[in-house]
């Protein structure tokens, strides 16, 4: 339906991870995937809310000189937020574990900010999700973090793989929105634009 809709434009999905470019093919999207290297910083007094925004508007924004007439970009952010605390990727082993420690037993939530782009129009949202983690073992952990080593996860996890299968308990909102992109809203703000 969406590309009957979009038969003359090109999307462009600019993220490298293989979970959103999943998704999207899940939506029956035709796209190219683009990616740039962005910074990925964020200032002290951005809301917890306002930093996967800003990060997608940035890849996004990454396209403008290049993007034609007839394309379209589409980039995604997600970061997990507990207690006030932003857990982005893990850098290493210890990083790793100690973001599981602290999710562990409780609720945590994942935010996932989306960009669509377009040499005349721009549109930025958000979807958030809470999400509830049993305790965990540190052997849990452990085997988790050597086997799957989440170094490209926020929050050092991924909902599709044996760590979100064992520890998530239950979910308020998008299931998608954890793996990294809330397709609900992008189908609808895509059918919009």
């Amino acid at each position: 339906m969406l590309n009957q809709k979009f038969s003359k434009t090109q999307i462009i999905l600019a993220s490298a991870s293989p979970r959103r470019r999943q998704l999207l093919e899940a939506l029956d999207v035709d796209f190219v995937i683009k990616t740039k290297n962005t910074d990925e910083s964020f200032g002290n007094n951005t809301t917890i809310r306002e930093i996967p925004c800003q990060l997608a508007q940035r890849k996004a924004r990454a396209f403008l000189s290049e993007i034609a007439e007839n394309q379209l970009v589409i980039a995604a952010d997600t970061i997990v937020s507990i207690d006030d605390e932003v857990l982005n990727k893990p850098q290493n082993e210890q990083e790793a574990t100690t973001m599981l420690q602290k999710l562990s037993g409780q609720c945590h939530e994942v935010i996932t900010g989306v960009c669509l782009l377009s040499l005349h129009k721009e549109k930025i949202f958000y979807d958030v999700t809470k999400v509830f983690f049993k305790s965990l073992t540190e052997e849990e952990i452990a085997y988790y973090v050597k086997k799957y080593k989440p170094y490209d996860k926020a929050g050092s996890y991924g909902a599709q793989e044996w760590l979100g299968m064992i520890a998530i308990e239950r979910i308020n909102g998008s299931y998608f929105n954890v793996m990294g992109l809330p397709v609900h809203k992008l189908y609808e703000e895509l059918k919009i634009f």
